[in-house]
């Protein structure tokens, strides 16, 4: 949020089971106020470090949207760049479809943006175009990590999600441009606003249905399982998370619960971190941040 001072942490990624970890930022460390027209590429040219860097060092969620006024650390020259303890894996190629980003591969990979951008000598990674050749590692192709911003989730949760994500890729799924289109289309019959279940289903999935988190969040709109079924239960029906069809109705027959219940920024927030948890403890930083996202995004679909 424009403002706001962002935390350093230590971080740590994975490329093809290799361990990449980012240390924590030293003490020479600059603060920088994003000015309009910045981007996490460009200040990480300006710097001499890696975009991961500088991700990692302000805890971005989504390093496409920083705002102007926030507060940046940026790590001195050369610092908390990936290392490796192997040789990158052998690679298989991926097809840039509309909606792609290469922040969005690294995470559906299981990589880093810096590792993309090595492999395929990116001179500018917000720049990828549609039926572009992007090279990513072969190893982790499809698979699904254990850890995503900083949490570990159990080996039966992930075991669970690397079995739907291997589904979900053996299966035929509609393109993103079609989800996009089944989003509107059932949240213009459920009475929700569209132009706000597209920018949560952006948000959480960049309308791919075979996206799956560690924390077995599942397809186009990342509903868990226990999610799933409670969707269930307002619906009427038994819900298939792995069917587009029915992931889009669960997602939205949910938003459509929470904005019963709540005003536009506490549902979006709920949809992320759970009512209750909002309800009780309050939005955590990581949800400031989506719920920020989200509605930054809802200009984009109006």
């Amino acid at each position: 949020m424009k403002g706001r001072t962002l935390g350093v942490r230590a971080a740590a990624a994975t490329l093809g089971g290799v361990a990449l970890t980012l240390g924590a930022v030293p003490a020479h460390a600059d603060d920088y106020v994003v000015q309009p027209g910045d981007t996490v590429w460009d200040l990480a040219q300006q710097h001499g470090v890696s975009v991961d860097a500088i991700v990692a060092a302000n805890g971005l969620a989504n390093p496409h949207l920083i705002r102007i006024g926030a507060r940046l650390t940026i790590p001195a020259s050369g610092a908390m760049a990936p290392t490796a303890s192997a040789a990158l894996p052998s690679t298989t190629t991926h097809i840039v479809e509309p909606g792609d980003t290469l922040w969005d591969l690294a995470t559906h990979h299981g990589t880093t943006v810096d590792a993309l951008v090595a492999l395929n000598s990116l001179t500018n990674p917000s720049l990828i175009r549609i039926g572009q050749r992007i090279q990513v590692p072969a190893q982790i192709t499809g698979l699904v990590g254990d850890t995503f911003l900083g949490r570990t989730y159990p080996t039966d949760v992930v075991a669970a999600a690397n079995t739907n994500k291997a589904t979900l890729n053996a299966m035929a799924v509609p393109s993103r441009d079609a989800m996009q289109q089944l989003v509107i289309d059932t949240a213009i019959r459920m009475d929700v606003d569209p132009v706000l279940a597209q920018a949560v289903a952006y948000q959480e999935s960049g309308f791919n249905q075979r996206a799956v988190s560690p924390a077995n969040a599942i397809g186009c709109m990342q509903v868990i399982p226990t999610s799933g079924e409670w969707a269930s239960g307002m619906v009427g029906r038994d819900l298939n998370l792995l069917d587009p069809y029915d992931n889009v109705e669960a997602g939205v027959a949910i938003l459509r619960h929470l904005l019963e219940r709540n005003d536009v920024e506490t549902a979006i927030a709920s949809y992320y971190q759970g009512e209750r948890s909002v309800r009780n403890r309050g939005m955590n930083a990581d949800t400031v941040q989506y719920v920020d996202s989200v509605l930054t995004l809802m200009s984009r679909f109006e």
